[in-house]
């Protein structure tokens, strides 16, 4: 009688602790949203070729062959899902002297807060490690680099006609007017890898909180920032940042800055298995578990997708 009692207390106990764990979760916002775009994935990793696509399409003078190009393989981006799962547990005692239910509450709520900061930490990694070699694309580069940028794991991103792309600037530039209409002028630049122009365009400033303020001068003001002469703020105006920007909790650098791009299969986020909890007894210890599990990945795909600044120091 007593194992059934027990289970049907777990069994009344566990609708409580979900909502209250989905409750503290969603209090979390999903920051990786503004940057990632999200996908379902059913296999143990992921990989996405890039194709180098076709040159531009020659003349055909009367009467003569069509002209036939063979697209190239450029790269495979390849992502690797972990599996983020944490527990607690509460004694055959607590639950003897009824303290079971505080317990649980305050326990569950620390597992959300957990588990959403883990999920925005991941996010953020290839942000705050793509300077350096320690996080790179599938090319083989930095994530954020450019030619003759003289880093380690960097030069530019290499295109099948030997050209670069280069996404970060040569020399790390704080946030400000001239670096900004830098940043979109160098994204206008990129070609595909046979050197065509993409016409790609920025969408979205993502920035440290350190950064919001100035942000917000930058892309929100009527006129230049920092100026007495009624200049228009070309920024605002032109509209070259249509989706405003985002303030990203988990940047470690308070001086780097980001800007995504319109270019397709940018920044990824996969999901292979979602949030599920779960709970059970200890037929051993009598106590009770309570376990919280999802399974995922942060990658990129086209390096392309996003614009990176390291700031000045």
């Amino acid at each position: 009688m007593a194992a059934i009692s027990r289970a049907n207390e777990l069994k009344q106990l566990l609708p409580g602790l979900n909502a209250l764990f989905g409750e503290e979760y969603n209090n979390y916002e999903n920051e990786h949203e503004q940057i990632y775009a999200s996908e379902n994935s059913d296999r143990s990793f992921e990989e996405e070729l890039k194709l180098s696509g076709f040159g531009a399409a020659p003349v055909k003078d009367e009467g003569a062959s069509i002209s036939y190009d063979v697209a190239q393989e450029s790269f495979v981006a390849r992502y690797t899902h972990e599996t983020i799962a944490l527990g607690f547990s509460v004694t055959e005692e607590a639950m003897e002297d009824n303290l079971y239910v505080s317990l649980s509450a305050r326990y569950t709520k620390a597992l959300a807060r957990a588990m959403a900061y883990t999920k925005q930490v991941k996010s953020a990694y290839p942000l705050n490690n793509g300077f350096s070699n320690s996080f790179q694309s599938g090319d083989g580069v930095n994530l954020f680099t450019a030619s003759g940028d003289g880093v380690t794991g960097g030069d530019g991103h290499p295109l099948v006609n030997g050209g670069k792309n280069s996404n970060r600037p040569v020399t790390g530039a704080d946030l400000n007017e001239t670096s900004l209409e830098d940043a979109v002028i160098q994204i206008g630049k990129w070609t595909d890898e046979r050197g065509l122009k993409i016409a790609a365009r920025p969408k979205k400033l993502i920035v440290p909180s350190d950064l919001q303020f100035v942000a917000t001068r930058l892309l929100e003001s009527e006129y230049k920032p920092s100026s007495a002469d009624n200049d228009v703020n070309a920024i605002r105006n032109n509209g070259v940042i249509p989706e405003g920007y985002a303030v990203n909790h988990y940047l470690t650098d308070t001086n780097a800055y980001f800007i995504t791009t319109d270019v397709p299969d940018g920044m990824k986020h996969f999901v292979r298995s979602p949030m599920t909890t779960s709970m059970d007894g200890d037929f051993d210890t009598g106590n009770v578990r309570y376990k919280a599990r999802e399974r995922y990945s942060f990658g990129v795909s086209d390096p392309l997708g996003i614009w990176g600044s390291p700031g000045s120091s």
